[in-house]
């Protein structure tokens, strides 16, 4: 049944060609992701209040945890997505569902920080699991191909689901060893469910929607330091360390950027596609030490215009340590798809190790020289990298090339 423009009220629900040519993010999968926005947005303001008030370490347990909802719902729609797109209206209304889940969950966000109070997040979190199992269960019911695989993510989900609700009523003693029980089963139940065949994601599709949730991460970051800068103007005006360190922060999301954007993945998801958990289960830490990022810049341009009464250590490692972790996981994700990827661990590894050690000299040089020797850094790799990259496509010379068959 369609209307008059053509669109299908429905269609049968199958799955999508593996090998279909120029597959491409729907308008229905950008919208979805803006809701993403707002939930990642309210995350990164609650670690950078945390930092500003010298407990930053205490925030990183809820971080960790909420960011966890947030991407394990964006994965398990962005797969589900990739394999059975059908655009229909029943799709289409699932999918809103599971939008008004996400913003749910980033109304919880500031309880979930400030009292330990998860309730708004898992009520989010079990509205977006709804609209997911009820993806499945079409799936397969429509596509009897894949009906058994299709099955058990929908009981497997539902079964976790009810996990989640019941920590609820666990006692905050024991809240993050339940987090870290229910976690892992949520990350089991792919792997249990595609044992029995697989479901037709598109690599270059997939490749494609992690890169734009990576443009998001990074969005958060810019948004962020504006944030910053505003805080720093509001209270002293303009100064050489707030230019500076504005200019830093900047120079260290486009080289961050073009080093994620330096090797698409499509092509090594295309031919390896048995490694496609460890990828996409390594984006968790990607995407986690960018949006952390996007803290620690705030607070380190904020620090720029006003002095905080945090130790300059501390703020050094609010940008250091999501750079070093991102640089680390960066090369680990590609190395699991490329065996000879352009991501050098020779170059990645010693500058993320040094990139740690740079916070030492805060409470000498103070945070904007620290800003500014990462962003250093991050540019000294990407100049390496492009150098190598270039060296090794360079055509051979004729000359030396006469030579060695003599």
């Amino acid at each position: 049944m369609t209307d008059a423009g053509g669109f299908r009220l429905h269609r049968r629900m199958g799955a999508r060609d593996t090998a279909e040519s120029h597959r491409v993010a729907s308008p229905l999968e950008l919208l979805f992701d803006l809701t993403f926005v707002v939930a990642v947005a309210q995350l990164v303001v609650q670690l950078a209040h945390g930092i500003e008030g010298g407990h930053g370490a205490e925030e990183v347990g809820p971080f960790l945890m909420v960011f966890f909802a947030i991407w394990w719902a964006w994965m398990n729609f962005t797969w589900f997505a990739s394999s059975y797109d059908t655009d229909d209206v029943p799709y289409r209304l699932m999918t809103m569902l599971q939008m008004a889940g996400v913003l749910v969950l980033a109304a919880g966000v500031p309880a979930a920080f400030a009292e330990q109070d998860f309730r708004a997040v898992t009520v989010g979190y079990l509205i977006m699991r709804i609209g997911l199992v009820a993806q499945w269960l079409r799936a397969g019911f429509e596509h009897p191909e894949s009906r058994v695989t299709a099955w058990r993510y929908a009981a497997g989900v539902t079964l976790v689901q009810v996990g989640w609700l019941a920590r609820l009523a666990l006692p905050p003693e024991v809240g993050v060893a339940s987090f870290l029980v229910l976690a892992a089963l949520d990350l089991t139940v792919p792997l249990w469910a595609e044992r029995t065949g697989t479901t037709f994601w598109h690599p270059h599709h997939i490749a494609e929607r992690y890169g734009l949730f990576t443009i998001i991460v990074l969005g958060e970051s810019v948004l962020a330091a504006t944030y910053g800068v505003q805080d720093a103007l509001t209270a002293g005006g303009v100064s050489g360390d707030l230019v500076l360190v504005s200019a830093a922060a900047l120079v260290i999301l486009f080289a961050i950027w073009w080093l994620y954007f330096l090797e698409p993945a499509g092509e090594g998801l295309s031919v390896n596609r048995g490694r496609s958990f460890l990828w996409g289960y390594g984006h968790y830490g990607v995407f986690a030490a960018l949006a952390a990022l996007g803290a620690g810049l705030e607070v380190a341009v904020a620090e720029a215009g006003h002095h905080l009464e945090v130790s300059s250590v501390a703020l050094g490692y609010a940008v250091a340590l999501p750079v070093g972790i991102f640089l680390v996981l960066l090369w680990a994700v590609h190395a699991v798809l490329q065996s000879r990827s352009q991501i050098k661990p020779i170059v990645i590894l010693p500058a993320a190790a040094v990139v740690l050690l740079v916070p030492l000299l805060a409470e000498t040089t103070g945070v904007t020289v620290v800003v500014v020797l990462v962003a250093a850094l991050c540019v000294l790799v990407v100049a390496i990298t492009l150098a190598d990259q270039a060296r090794r496509s360079r055509p051979a010379d004729p000359a030396s090339q006469s030579l060695g068959t003599q």
